[in-house]
């Protein structure tokens, strides 16, 4: 059942994200037609380079797996594929092959080949967006909302459209989280109680971020990039620090840093407690001190509209105190909804799990990772199950 909700949000994946593109298009004309010459260019580069980098991703990926495809979607487009990456096309082969595998594997005569393969491009697609989302909406919420504070004009609709918007980041990074539940046991699969508990929390963590960032740029608009750039540095140089494995490249590590100045994102191996603590402090911190910086702005020297002192005041609580919600229920979902694995059952296991993984290179400790095994199909020679290396490793990290 939880496999074929997976199969549901992913074949929903390709529409969302080509109305998304229309959004940004009417987004920028908007800004065009207005005269903020300033706005759409920093549209256009937050467009352009989530693209470009989201391209790089998967083109990168193609190449590690030695181009094998594994649909007919992308064996027709093998001969093009260079030029389709090239030309910003390429994630739209991954999002078809994805439908299509999907499509097969919900059928009830599927076999778990089939079922294999879905994971296998569900699993890179979902790391995909996840680069697509902090790279481009993220920083492109910040944007619009910036842009709304500035003018004042925060009315119910736009209110509506901007935790729309932040509800899709959530949204996203909950179906990342869905697909790394595939590496576990049967028996450890994500009900939608548990999945609505991880998207309130990651929603209220976000908001609460994003409001913040968008509050200070308000007020301080050239500063924000000062902000950004310190920050990304920081985190980009304890990606490096702490040696994450998942692609060993600078690039990654970028991504990471990055991605960290939105959201925490799991990417450190073995016990990660202190350093999710560490990293919310920091964050709870920063964003004290932005929301602090705005109010003190507004107090002395306010914009055109009006907004009392008190009111600065309620705004500044809401955001940090919207933060701390977060984090409570963060610590619910762990204490109640987290899978709860020793050793045993995430790294080693049986001697038959321990097959199942001939295709998978052992961790550092030297023992190969456990996840879930596809059941076989009672004719016809037993294969191993498509193991996608890459998400693993980070299901590794997560659980």
């Amino acid at each position: 059942m939880t496999f074929r909700v997976d199969c549901l949000l992913t074949t929903a994946g390709l529409p969302l994200f080509l109305v998304d593109i229309v959004l940004d298009v009417l987004a920028a004309v908007e800004f065009y037609k207005e005269g903020s010459y300033l706005c759409l260019g920093v549209l256009l580069v937050l467009l352009i380079g989530s693209s470009v980098l989201v391209q790089l991703y998967s083109w990168l990926w193609y190449s590690y797996d030695q181009f094998e495809m594994k649909t007919r979607v992308e064996e027709s487009a093998k001969p093009g594929l260079g030029v389709l990456h090239w030309v910003q096309l390429g994630i739209y082969v991954r999002h078809v092959a994805v439908m299509e595998t999907s499509v097969k594997s919900c059928r009830s005569d599927c076999d778990s080949q089939e079922e294999d393969t879905a994971a296998f491009l569900n699993q890179d697609l979902s790391m995909l967006r996840i680069i697509e989302t902090f790279s481009e909406s993220a920083p492109q919420i910040v944007l619009m909302l910036t842009v709304l504070l500035q003018d004042g004009s925060l009315e119910p609709f736009q209110v509506l459209k901007t935790i729309g918007s932040l509800s899709a980041v959530a949204y996203c990074v909950t179906t990342y989280h869905r697909c790394l539940r595939s590496f576990l046991p049967e028996k450890k699969e994500q009900s939608i109680l548990s999945s609505l508990v991880f998207f309130t929390w990651n929603l209220l963590l976000l908001a609460a971020r994003i409001v913040a960032l968008a509050l200070f740029a308000s007020v301080f608009p050239c500063f924000i990039f000062t902000h950004f750039i310190c920050s990304w540095l920081l985190f980009c140089y304890f990606a490096w620090w702490a040696d994450t494995h998942f692609m060993d490249t600078w690039l990654y590590r970028a991504t990471v840093g990055l991605i960290w100045y939105f959201d925490w994102f799991n990417v450190v191996d073995g016990k990660t407690r202190n350093w999710a603590t560490l990293y919310h402090c920091w964050i709870l911190l920063d964003v004290s001190v932005l929301c602090g910086l705005w109010f003190w702005k507004m107090s002395w020297d306010p914009p055109d509209f009006e907004l009392s002192r008190r009111q600065a005041a309620v705004v500044w609580g809401a955001v940090v105190a919207g933060y701390a919600l977060g984090l409570v229920l963060r610590i619910v979902y762990y204490t109640c909804f987290h899978p709860k694995l020793n050793k045993d059952e995430l790294r080693g296991g049986s001697a038959k799990m321990q097959a199942d993984e001939v295709d998978s290179p052992p961790d550092d400790d030297g023992g190969p990772v456990m996840f879930r095994s596809a059941p076989r199909t009672p004719t016809g020679p037993s294969r191993p199950p498509l193991c996608n290396k890459r998400m693993k490793k980070l299901a590794e990290n997560f659980y």
